[in-house]
């Protein structure tokens, strides 16, 4: 295998023959599936970067197309995808498989970034970046911005946030989302080079000034979903920023007003942004526990120590209790709304996280303020937060959860 001998002629040879026989009948001939990770796109037109790769290397002289179980190759960003990128060609994430939607797809990646690691903390340099890019989307604006903009903007979040040491260089983390198939760099006519070294990276985006964003299909749906939205905040914060206050940077990146009981959307006449489905309910439950397993324990280094709390479970929770308090003994909540139009409910867990309870929502319910104060120190609390449990599980079940899994213990 010569996957360094593949030159840009004999990917687009391949990328001819795919046109000829069709993308079925090219898979079926070289024995690829459809790829799950990365597309190569040329002339407006996707294609499968692995099964490409493999074709093309038939073109080499004396070689034969290598087929897909061939020892040490892959569509990942270390082997088929990085040669694309590195003849010139473009390559995005591939559209999620049946079965996992775009919000799972997309979570999955941002929790599994690879970043650099010191004194066995990961560096925030990706983190941020993507914060950053999340906080426009959620403002709607442009996916798309000339190098000199981002750099600018970037460099003073890393000034001030780079709590690890980060040093000013957008160009690091820019590079390697690039290669992780999150960010879209265009105009470049080249390949990026790999978010190693200093001078020449540097010097490559001082060269071609790019025009670059978060990939297409996950800035509409973080503009789009408030659900994949929290869902990647809570992923990000949990998983990075386990032993810092993130709230500074977050007020910067305008995401700091983004909590499902005072969410900053409007729908028009539409359904309201914390009102979900049962499948959307089933799925942010999913996200929820796949979360938990890596946090659940964990807490929040600062002037004093708090639970990780997850904002994607206050959104399931308000969105089960359609507006009303979840208390069935309820003597009455307030008929006036927030300014947004939203339910005077307060999302709360039922047995304290000091206490052993879960960040999950079987285990939490939204009350009025009236019946929270009851719960919490009112003479029949512990009457009222059996009752809860049990209503709390019976609502969930009803809303398209399932009995959750037991968390890790911390």
């Amino acid at each position: 295998m010569a996957l360094a001998d593949i030159s840009r002629t004999d990917v687009l040879k391949a990328i001819e023959e795919c046109d000829r026989l069709g993308r079925d009948a090219f898979l079926k001939a070289y024995g690829f599936r459809r790829a799950r990770t990365y597309l190569l796109v040329h002339d407006g037109r996707h294609y499968d970067s692995k099964a490409i790769v493999g074709a093309a290397h038939g073109f080499l002289p004396g070689q034969r197309p290598l087929p897909p179980d061939a020892k040490g190759f892959s569509g990942g960003a270390e082997h088929a995808a990085r040669l694309l990128g590195r003849l010139g060609f473009d390559v995005v994430a591939a559209e999620p498989a049946t079965g996992e939607t775009a919000s799972d797809d997309l979570v999955r990646r941002l929790t599994h970034l690879k970043v650099n690691r010191a004194a066995g903390r990961p560096a925030l340099y990706k983190p941020i970046v993507l914060l950053w890019a999340m906080g426009r989307a959620l403002r709607g604006e442009p996916r798309l911005l000339p190098w000199p903009e981002t750099e600018d903007a970037l460099k003073t979040l890393l000034r001030e946030h780079g709590l690890r040491g980060e040093r000013e260089r957008p160009d690091y983390p820019v590079a390697s989302l690039h290669h992780d198939g999150l960010w879209e760099l265009r105009g470049a006519g080249e390949p990026v080079p790999t978010a190693h070294g200093d001078a020449r990276l540097k010097r490559w985006f001082a060269e071609h000034q790019p025009l670059g964003g978060l990939a297409g299909p996950a800035h509409e749906v973080l503009r789009t979903s408030t659900l994949t939205r929290l869902a990647v905040l809570d992923a990000l914060l949990g998983t990075f920023f386990e032993d810092l206050d993130p709230g500074p940077l977050l007020a910067d990146t305008g995401l700091d007003g983004i909590d499902p009981s005072e969410s900053q959307e409007r729908s028009g006449s539409g359904p309201e942004p914390w009102l979900l489905t049962a499948a959307e309910y089933e799925r942010g439950c999913r996200l929820i526990e796949d979360q938990e397993a890596r946090t659940h324990g964990l807490r929040r280094t600062g002037t004093t120590r708090r639970h990780l709390r997850s904002r994607t479970a206050r959104l399931l929770v308000l969105s089960r209790s359609r507006g009303r308090c979840e208390n069935p003994y309820c003597t009455g909540q307030p008929a006036d709304v927030t300014d947004r139009d939203h339910p005077l409910l307060e999302v709360d867990h039922i047995t304290e996280l000091a206490s052993g309870g879960r960040d999950h929502p079987s285990q939490m319910v939204a009350l009025c303020p009236n019946c929270h104060a009851v719960k919490t120190r009112g003479r029949t609390r512990e009457t009222l937060r059996d009752i809860l449990l049990r209503v709390a599980s019976e609502r969930h079940n009803a809303s398209g959860g399932t009995t959750p899994p037991e968390p890790p213990l911390p």
